[in-house]
């Protein structure tokens, strides 16, 4: 078939994907399709297999299914390259199983929706547009805009907020509960494990490895302005609300080996000094930062869990290892932490609760254009909405050189 036909097959009538079957070797379907169901064209670009198997279609014959579907998907490939001529999209291979409809390009990306394409990342249906539950509607674009301004704007309100939780613990260090008065609270997990003295320490060198993977994927994360303003969004909020939890309720030591007391610092200049080598130290004992009270809840297992989440989020999911070795990491610190009986069992379980659904949470509905640029979104969640405004639809795993070529690779690599 001439290859200008397919550019109005969104418009066809039901006689003229009736034709198009006969072509293909299907005429015994005609019926069955398109008089019994009416299938048009845009309901033909929209076809997949579950649609065959399921009610009511239930087609039988299996080689039938599959060849039906090939010629589907060609099809749609071939539509959707000539409506989108001259994009990149003509570079993608479109990958069907189960149903399921993805695209992807020589670079690692993989994302997956049941009636939907996938080009760049950006979902969009075959007509090429996207739809709104507000009923704005939005060109396609195929790329994301790195936005670094908002990457700048992200950054430095995770600094601010570290700021401002160094100096929350410098106020909670002066009223921490008297040991003699208020003793350790009793803790299952506290109580049956003896104390591990270097606990403590290898949980903050797991956090320092998976900082280190996650860093070697930002550099080569071809979307890294992106994934690099979610992480300090997402951390910026978590540690907010730490500051308000540790700041409103001071739970007792949880455990004689601390040795806290009720420290005052005198002025406020003496305290922004220790609130900054907390936060010059990341208030890590590895860097020699001590502190006592803050409690509920617990930092070092929000940033492992974050930290673990943004690896196996933004990495291939065939890349195994990596998480695995990722979960281990994430898993082992948190027993460390609760080894070195530095925090509270609830102040360990909370910590992966509240950083999981918020990460999840804000995925969600970053993936979800309806949502994202609602009315709702905007009042409720105004920082996810100032930052995810621009991004049309799943971040791909897509990676590349984040520097420029060295004149000898040029050279050699053409």
């Amino acid at each position: 078939m001439p290859g200008s036909r397919y550019v109005g097959v969104e418009s066809w009538s039901s006689k003229q994907v009736a034709g198009w079957l006969r072509e293909q070797g299907f005429r015994e379907y005609v019926d069955l399709l398109c008089s019994k169901h009416r299938l048009d064209g845009a309901s033909l670009l929209c076809l997949t297999e579950a649609d065959l198997r399921s009610p009511p279609l239930e087609l039988k014959v299996l080689g039938d299914i599959k060849r039906l579907m090939l010629a589907v998907r060609r099809l749609q490939r071939q539509h959707t390259v000539l409506v989108h001529s001259g994009s990149e999209v003509s570079a993608l291979s479109p990958i069907h199983t189960d149903g399921t409809d993805r695209a992807v390009s020589n670079s690692f990306t993989e994302r997956g929706s049941g009636d939907h394409l996938h080009y760049n990342g950006a979902v969009t249906t075959v007509g090429g547009e996207h739809s709104y539950s507000n009923g704005k509607r939005k060109q396609y674009c195929g790329r994301f805009d790195p936005e670094y301004w908002k990457t700048t704007l992200s950054t430095l309100y995770a600094m601010l907020v570290c700021g401002v939780t160094s100096f929350v613990m410098v106020l909670v260090h002066e009223r921490v509960p008297d040991m003699r008065t208020y003793p350790p609270l009793p803790d299952i997990f506290l109580d049956s494990v003896p104390r591990i003295p270097w606990a403590f320490a290898m949980a903050e060198a797991c956090a320092v490895v998976l900082g280190s993977i996650l860093v070697l994927v930002l550099l080569m994360h071809k979307h890294r302005s992106i994934l690099f303003r979610r992480l300090c969004n997402l951390m910026g909020t978590v540690f907010l609300l730490r500051c308000v939890t540790m700041f409103v309720t001071s739970l007792s030591v949880p455990g004689h080996h601390l040795q806290c007391s009720g420290k005052v610092y005198g002025d406020a200049w003496t305290k922004v000094q220790r609130a900054l080598d907390i936060w010059s130290g990341f208030g890590m004992s590895l860097t020699g930062v001590h502190t006592c009270g803050d409690y509920m809840f617990s930092g070092h297992t929000v940033v492992l869990t974050m930290l673990n989440f943004f690896v196996t989020e933004y990495t291939p999911r065939n890349w195994n290892f990596i998480h695995t070795m990722s979960w281990v990491l994430n898993l082992f610190g948190i027993f460390f932490i609760l080894a070195a009986h530095e925090h509270y069992s609830i102040d360990v379980f909370i910590a992966f609760y509240i950083t999981t659904r918020l990460f999840l949470y804000y995925h969600t509905l970053a993936n979800t254009q309806a949502y994202q640029h609602s009315r709702r979104a905007r009042i409720w969640f105004p920082l996810f909405s100032f930052f995810e405004c621009n991004v049309t639809g799943p971040v791909p795993n897509e990676y590349s050189w984040p520097f420029s070529k060295p004149s000898f690779m040029r050279i050699l690599l053409g």
